[in-house]
């Protein structure tokens, strides 16, 4: 497919009464879903896809994600954790459980990431999301509930980045379903905070649902005051030369990698690792560490 780009001028939109609703499409009943995804995408800088995790998998992974959380505080600590200064974050979770494999290489998944950043583009995070309930008055005010970009580079149209987020519990105004301002992508101004906080819309949806959105689309975790986790999973996908949060397959590790799919190797980093030697450099084509034609 061929590369999404924008083509509109980057002056923000004049403010309506209300806003937008987001574009959804289910996955398993519309055949046009993908292309309808792409115009929204291009259009609104997000939409939302039902129907794309089963039940099954849903029940496979909500364990794994809480079984994830308590091994990185015995391997990190309760205390750099929170002077991190984050909601319930779990970083590099193929590196605890290749389960969490499974989620990028779905046809769905794969389909959005060839239609935007295109088929060589890597896996710059998977990060679980375990956003703890609290009270309206006592939830902490932190960068992932202050409207930000996750990719804040604006470079003339160029989609560099996507987000596909998915919504492991029902996503809800009171369980903080994510907060997306429709039209803010690719925009090199920053709209006002008040702006932003009129015009957002909160993603309501199914458990097993993917929210798409451009990563300069601004939005923010949502407060959730419903007494329960909200479980999330997000995958941002990148062009291949931009580096990852973590180093995947280093986090992974060779021996499990070496075990993937080819395609699941090219989306962690396999191909374009850097060499760290000559002898590395000077491989084989077949061998090299970075690849040719991974753009």
């Amino acid at each position: 497919m061929s590369q999404v780009t924008f083509d509109r001028p980057l002056a923000l939109p004049r403010p309506t009464a209300r806003p937008a609703a987001l574009k959804r499409v289910h996955c398993r009943r519309d055949p046009d879903w993908l292309p309808r995804v792409l115009r929204a995408l291009q259009r609104d800088g997000c939409a939302v896809v039902e129907g794309v995790l089963d039940a099954g998998l849903i029940d496979r992974v909500v364990p794994a994600l809480y079984a994830v959380r308590e091994r990185i505080l015995d391997e990190i600590g309760l205390d750099r954790l929170r002077r991190a200064g984050e909601l319930g974050v779990l970083r590099a979770l193929p590196k605890f459980d290749p389960l969490f494999l499974e989620l990028i290489e779905l046809s769905e998944v794969l389909a959005v990431v060839d239609g935007t950043v295109g088929p060589t583009s890597i896996l710059h995070l998977q990060n679980g999301l375990l956003l703890p309930s609290s009270p309206p008055e006592s939830t902490p005010s932190i960068f992932q509930n202050r409207f930000h970009m996750d990719f804040p580079r604006v470079l003339n149209g160029y989609l560099c980045s996507i987000n596909l987020l998915f919504a492991i519990s029902p996503f809800s105004c009171e369980n903080g379903g994510t907060l997306v301002v429709p039209g803010t992508h690719q925009r090199q101004q920053r709209p006002g905070d008040a702006w932003l906080e009129q015009h957002a819309i909160a993603v309501e949806c199914p458990a097993g649902s993917l929210l798409v959105f451009d990563s300069t689309l601004y939005h923010a975790a949502g407060r959730n005051t419903s007494g329960a986790d909200r479980l999330g999973i997000n995958q941002q996908f990148t062009q291949s030369y931009f580096k990852q949060q973590i180093d995947l397959v280093r986090a992974i590790g060779d021996e499990t990698v070496g075990l993937c799919r080819p395609r699941t190797q090219q989306l962690l980093g396999w191909y374009t690792r850097v060499p760290t030697s000559l002898d590395e450099f000077y491989r084989p084509p077949v061998d090299r560490l970075y690849r040719s034609g991974q753009g």
